[in-house]
């Protein structure tokens, strides 16, 4: 059944969207799939670059067996079928960067299957979405038209890089889904240690399959935008293809089936070339490679070994923690970021703690540039600052001050309430005679009060606290004001 809520409107009617996605994600390795040549980021061109992956005459790839345990470790997290037998194939095409003239890939028998992960979006609310398939394959080189006036270089570093096509079902129906799709995925790779998703690095890229129709009917005729490298570039390709093909239709026109590119300057799509169908591949099965046979027994080890993943891990904080969803959505989408927030939460008020993270560390590293791994607080000063809310000895407000001069120099916050005065005044004596004064200095605004204007009292409190400086103890002003006030 169509999900009225997200369709599309257009000039004639509503539409649908359907997407499905394939994303590159590079194996996180020291070595190539097929070749001991090195995979890291960063070298300058052809350096890493081995006879294997130049494609010398006699060469011959060797299977990376490790390249083979991270993609049994991604099918199992992403709760798919693994394949104890699967087949190298040729994909062939020529273009520069493939010297071989094909792709080492795998086509009818990959070694994952079916599988699935559920999203979760703004409002709430969750879909699965359907895994048709990962397959290994080896990295093409890089064609760079910018080096010379009249001449294309040739890059072959990532000639023969192991990567994981991952496969989506066509079950998206907006950019939104598919940007959390894209996010959740990256997730569970990095949780796994099975590519890193720097989308920056070319470490994780995306297809995007986008074609509309109106509830009810066949698909429509759908384009690939090729290798989007971030989440939000997904999003406003989707959108902005969706927008066109919906103009083009209602206009009386037809969708090409073709391979398009996004351009970020615009904000557009455009055509690149004509769309390939699998038999233009002329696929055939590797005679260098015997096929790959796992052992089952080898796969359940794998199984058992993986890590705690961010679905379990935020149920874990939801229970354990008594987090909102919200909150325990937004830390367990990185491990590490789990792993501070339990270090800082460790006997203190977790929900507290997971406030002041989220809310204000989040906020003051996004200003500074900052990543959680730099922070200049720790976990255990971002515990020990919610303790002292926690009892008594500052107030929410006096901790922002203490916050503030933590972020500055990294100091322990009992060292700067120490150092500042900061601690919050609970002794009853002293806050009434703060009391007695506001209230002899406004002896008009207690009439008005007395007279039935209730919300003057936010505006004593106001007064007291303001005398204080802030550290009148905030339960205590407002009880004795009360007593005060209406006796």
């Amino acid at each position: 059944m169509t999900d009225v809520s997200s369709l599309v409107e257009g000039r004639t009617g509503k539409w649908e969207v359907v997407i499905g996605l394939e994303v590159h994600a590079q194996v996180s390795s020291q070595a190539k799939l097929f070749s001991g040549a090195s995979a890291a980021f960063g070298a300058g061109p052809n350096e890493h670059v081995s006879l294997v992956d130049a494609a010398m005459p006699g060469m011959l790839p060797v299977i990376n067996q490790f390249c083979v345990e991270q993609a049994v470790k991604t099918g199992l997290g992403l709760n798919a079928e693994i394949n104890l037998f699967s087949i190298f194939d040729r994909k062939n095409y020529f273009y520069a960067d493939l010297p071989q003239g094909y792709q080492i890939s795998q086509y009818k028998q990959p070694i994952v299957g079916e599988g699935s992960i559920t999203i979760t979006l703004a409002d709430g609310s969750t879909r699965d979405i359907g895994i048709e398939r990962l397959h290994l394959e080896q990295d093409a080189g890089k064609s760079m038209h910018d080096q010379h006036p009249s001449k294309s270089y040739i890059d072959l570093n990532r000639s023969g890089v192991a990567l994981m096509e991952i496969v989506s079902r066509p079950d998206m129906r907006s950019a939104e889904e598919a940007a959390a799709y894209v996010s959740k995925l990256r997730a569970i790779l990095r949780f796994l240690g099975t590519c890193d998703g720097n989308m920056e690095q070319g470490s994780l890229r995306a297809d995007c399959n986008v074609s509309v129709r109106r509830p009810g009917e066949e698909l429509g005729t759908r384009t690939e935008t090729k290798n989007l490298n971030s989440i939000r570039f997904i999003a406003q390709a989707i959108n902005s293809e969706v927008a066109r093909q919906i103009e083009i239709i209602e206009d009386g026109g037809t969708i090409d089936q073709e391979t398009r590119l996004f351009d970020t300057s615009t904000g557009q799509t455009r055509t690149m070339r004509s769309k390939e169908d699998a038999h233009d591949y002329r696929y055939f099965p590797d005679p260098d490679l015997l096929p790959l046979e796992l052992d089952a027994a080898w796969v359940e080890t794998l199984r058992q070994s993986l890590p705690e993943l961010p679905d379990a891990l935020r149920t874990r904080l939801m229970d354990e923690f008594g987090l909102s969803a919200y909150d325990a959505g937004l830390i367990s989408e990185d491990r590490d970021t789990a792993a501070w927030y339990e270090a800082a939460a460790a006997g203190r008020d977790a929900k507290l703690v997971a406030n002041w993270m989220t809310v204000e560390l989040f906020g003051a590293l996004n200003r500074m540039g900052l990543d959680l791994a730099d922070s200049p607080v720790r976990p255990d000063q971002l515990g020990q600052l919610v303790e002292r809310i926690s009892d008594g000895t500052i107030s929410g407000r006096i901790a922002k001050d203490v916050f503030a001069i933590m972020l500055e120099d990294g100091a322990d916050p009992d060292q700067v309430i120490e150092e500042k005065g900061f601690k919050q005044v609970s002794d009853t004596g002293a806050i009434e005679a703060i009391i007695d004064t506001v209230l002899a200095e406004n002896t008009d605004k207690v009439d008005e009060y007395r007279g039935g204007k209730d919300k003057l009292f936010g505006f004593f409190v106001g007064q007291v606290m303001k005398a204080s400086k802030g550290q009148a103890n905030p339960g205590v002003v407002n009880d004795l004001l009360r007593q005060k006030l209406n006796g």
